[in-house]
């Protein structure tokens, strides 16, 4: 698969944590499959880390506008993500299995999204140095 196909890619995977940043900052936790009331204050920090996520899917897109240029912030955005993935397994290890959704969310956290940082390597080839 070429240059062209993983920028697509890219762009898919960031548009994860923008739509869902989104959602979490208007509605909350309510947003989330399977979610109900919480309190106030795991309402606060839910809004306040979909802001991460927000951001986190916005570099992506900003870091497609200079793939080779912008390379080294693409990667570390996916690899935040996939890190992202060892923390759902320390929750399923404290609490039990999510939401179906979230079980298909470490899925692509923790195989999709490595998969793509090697495709982006192969492809787009080294961080540029300073």
């Amino acid at each position: 698969m070429g240059r062209r196909a993983l920028l697509v890619v890219v762009a898919v995977l960031g548009t994860v944590p923008v739509l869902s940043g989104l959602l979490g900052i208007v509605i909350g936790p309510g947003a989330l499959p399977g979610g109900g009331p919480v309190n106030a204050t795991i309402d606060s920090e839910y809004r306040f880390t979909s802001t991460f996520w927000l951001a986190a899917g916005l570099l992506v897109w900003w870091s497609l506008r200079r793939p080779e240029q912008r390379a080294g912030v693409t990667r570390v955005v996916l690899a935040i993500a996939a890190l992202g993935g060892v923390a759902r397994l320390v929750s399923i290890a404290a609490t039990g299995r999510p939401h179906p959704v979230f079980v298909g969310a470490l899925v692509l956290e923790l195989v999709v999204v490595p998969l793509v940082i090697w495709w982006h390597v192969r492809t787009i080839g080294p961080v540029p140095t300073a």
